[in-house]
């Protein structure tokens, strides 16, 4: 969890929330992420409300984290900035 301290444990998930301006700003952010994860073929479970998003990664297929879903933690990060 120190490699992506902005994300919290939520039992086998890392968990995430985005504030953005507006819309615009959060579904722009939600189509980077989504290159990001078809990339990867690591896809999140998320949702977007107005310029909220919410996005939590676990790995379906192991039942639970695994590092997967910290390497796309700290790539989403890098794509949301400081």
């Amino acid at each position: 969890m120190a490699a992506v301290p902005a994300w919290t444990r939520v039992d086998t998930r890392l968990r995430r929330e985005f504030a953005f301006r507006d819309f615009s700003e959060a579904f722009a952010f939600m189509t980077r992420v989504a290159l990001l994860a078809e990339k990867a073929n690591h896809h999140p479970d998320w949702s977007n409300s107005w310029s909220k998003v919410v996005i939590e990664l676990t790995s379906h297929d192991a039942g639970g984290l695994t590092q997967r879903d910290f390497d796309l933690a700290r790539e989403i990060d890098a794509l949301a900035g400081p």
